[in-house]
């Protein structure tokens, strides 16, 4: 574990190295993603204009669901954004096979290979959003709901690595993955409002099936205070770890029909 640690912080550091050699080029990828956040931010707060609540959800509360969310999928860009890329970039054109050729573990090497800046912006704009919100919905920060709170979005990061991990892998049969991929992560976007505003169909596949839920509405439930169960409490942490579980062993079970570029 250490060794991979090291390994990692190796990584980064000439990942760094690479971005300050284009400075404006990390800058402009840094802030873009604050521009983006900030025009999914204004749709809401212009519909909230509108809408004073939406089935007892007030503005702030529904922007606090949106900041653990932004927070979650911020962890998944900055650490995980190649998952996106190994069909197109990895496999088809063969350079993933060097991945098979060195001692270190390939799934490991193909994350630690890009630290994707862009997802500094999103962190920077979860944080906000979660401390904005957070006078207007009464959130006394304790220690015990700050160490909750970071919990949650680790938990949260780690749903939607996992969920990119086992859609990606579909990269070592169909080349371009990004589709499949799409298909599941585009259901995050139904998890930036309150689920209690969806058909129960919907709430259940947000939380059992594709569980990007577990990383906005149910923490952010947990934190305002709304009374939910114990067990959607701390689901989180444990569907993370049960779905990179799952994740890892597809990851393994397609290394092993991996046939290489050409074959």
């Amino acid at each position: 574990m250490i060794r991979y640690l090291n390994l990692y912080w190796l990584f980064l550091l000439q990942r760094f190295k690479i971005l300050m050699e284009y400075r404006l080029n990390f800058l402009i990828g840094a802030t873009s993603s604050l521009v983006m956040q900030g025009a999914g931010i204004l749709a809401i707060w212009v519909v909230m204009r509108q809408v004073p609540d939406l089935n007892g959800w007030t503005l702030a509360e529904i922007w606090l669901i949106y900041g653990l969310l932004t927070l979650a999928k911020s962890i998944n860009h900055m650490f995980a954004d190649n998952l996106w890329t190994l069909g197109d970039q990895y496999v088809r054109p063969g350079l993933f096979d060097r991945f098979l050729v060195r001692p270190i573990d390939p799934l490991f090497h193909l994350l630690a290979d890009r630290f994707c800046h862009d997802g500094i912006g999103d962190f920077v704009i979860g944080l906000i959003l979660v401390f904005a919100a957070a006078p207007n919905v009464a959130i006394a920060w304790t220690l015990p709901k700050i160490l909750y709170l970071v919990i949650a979005v680790i938990s949260g990061g780690g749903i939607f690595i996992a969920l990119n991990l086992i859609t990606g892998v579909s990269a070592f049969w169909v080349m371009d993955s990004v589709p499949m991929i799409r298909v599941v992560f585009e259901f995050n976007e139904f998890a930036k409002y309150p689920l209690a505003i969806y058909p129960r169909g919907i709430g259940i596949i947000l939380t059992w099936l594709i569980p990007y839920g577990l990383a906005s509405f149910y923490p952010a439930s947990y934190l305002l205070g709304r009374g939910i169960s114990p067990v959607l409490t701390w689901a989180g942490p444990l569907v993370a770890a049960f779905l990179l579980f799952i994740g890892y062993r597809i990851w393994l079970f397609g290394l092993r029909h991996y046939g290489s570029a050409g074959s």
